[in-house]
């Protein structure tokens, strides 16, 4: 099972978070999840949220966001980014630019937040670029539909949060069996939630592709070597 690690691009710089990425992956991180910071992060937590007002406020300009991203992407041909955008990021940046960075930097996962602009997803779609499907654990049935309509990755809610658990589906293996019994042939990310070596035992137990890990590895920056030891400890536990 694959180890995706969060980078608050731009928090405290575009530069640190440069070097961040070559720790990531010395420590065996297999993909970095890779945000552009959004001036209304409506559906990040307070922590998160955080990072990326004061990322912005440090550096407003999108290019260089770009540019730094396309450096960690020189460093490391061989790991995958996946690249976190609001809708209106993207606006600002502008499709036709956004969609040839991807291309160029071959990037082709991506988690499109917030927004429902039909034609600009059926364009980034058909040029190649995955747009992942999320879905709650308590399985929703729009949710489910749209997952199996998606062509990106499913980012499957690892525990459950404000929603009752729905009966039929009560821990994240049953959700996980009930998707692919469904259809979903493509990867099956599990997150939310995911903190501990336990964590990451039950979601490969429950059949997940790959877990994303936020938080615990972000508050850690501060003391790389712990932080270091840290992902490889995790990265462990997903081969186990």
């Amino acid at each position: 099972m694959k180890l995706i690690c969060y980078l608050s691009n731009g928090y405290p710089t575009i530069e640190s978070c440069i070097h961040m990425a070559d720790d990531y992956t010395e420590a065996g991180c297999d993909i970095i999840e890779v945000d552009f910071p959004s001036a209304h992060p409506f559906l990040e937590g307070e922590y998160i949220a955080g990072r990326m007002k004061a990322a912005l406020q440090n550096c407003n300009d999108y290019s260089k966001y770009m540019d730094g991203i396309a450096q960690m992407k020189g460093n490391h041909p061989d790991i995958q980014f996946l690249i976190v955008i609001y809708e209106e990021t993207i606006n600002d940046i502008g499709v036709e630019r956004f969609m040839q960075f991807c291309m160029q930097n071959q990037i082709r996962d991506i988690i499109y937040v917030g927004g429902n602009n039909r034609a600009m997803k059926d364009k980034i779609v058909e040029n190649g670029i995955r747009i992942s499907c999320y879905v709650q654990f308590h399985m929703p049935e729009e949710e489910i539909k749209a997952a199996l309509s998606a062509n990106g990755f499913v980012y499957m809610q690892a525990k459950p949060t404000s929603h009752p658990i729905n009966p039929q589906f009560p821990t994240l293996k049953d959700c996980i069996g009930e998707l692919k019994r469904r259809g979903i042939r493509g990867e099956i990310y599990a997150g939310v939630g995911i903190y501990t070596t336990d964590d990451i035992q039950m979601a490969k137990n429950s059949g997940a592709d790959a877990v994303f890990v936020g938080s615990t590895i972000l508050k850690l920056q501060s003391d790389i070597p712990k932080m270091k030891e840290t992902i490889g400890q995790l990265k462990k536990a997903c081969n186990q």
